[in-house]
C-alpha cells in the first residue's frame, strides 16, 4: 500500500475516534460534554479537511 493510502487511514481512523468521542460526550452530558464538546467539534472538521485534501493530493499526484 502507497503511502497515501496508509496516511488516509491513519486520518479516517483519528476522525472516526473523535467523532465517537464527541458522541457518547454529548449522551453523557454534564461538564465535560460542556468542556471539551467545542474543541471535538473543531477537531473533527480539521480532520475531515486533511482527510480530504490528502485524497485530493493522492489524486493530483496519479495514485492508484
Amino acid at each position: 500500500m502507497a503511502i497515501g493510502g496508509i496516511i488516509v487511514i491513519l486520518l479516517l481512523t483519528a476522525l472516526v475516534l473523535v467523532l465517537v468521542t464527541g458522541v457518547v460526550l454529548m449522551g453523557i452530558g454534564g461538564e465535560a460534554n460542556a468542556k471539551y464538546s467545542n474543541k471535538l467539534m473543531m477537531a473533527r472538521v480539521w480532520l475531515q479537511g486533511l482527510v480530504l485534501l490528502s485524497i485530493a493530493f493522492m489524486f493530483m499526484a496519479g495514485g492508484k
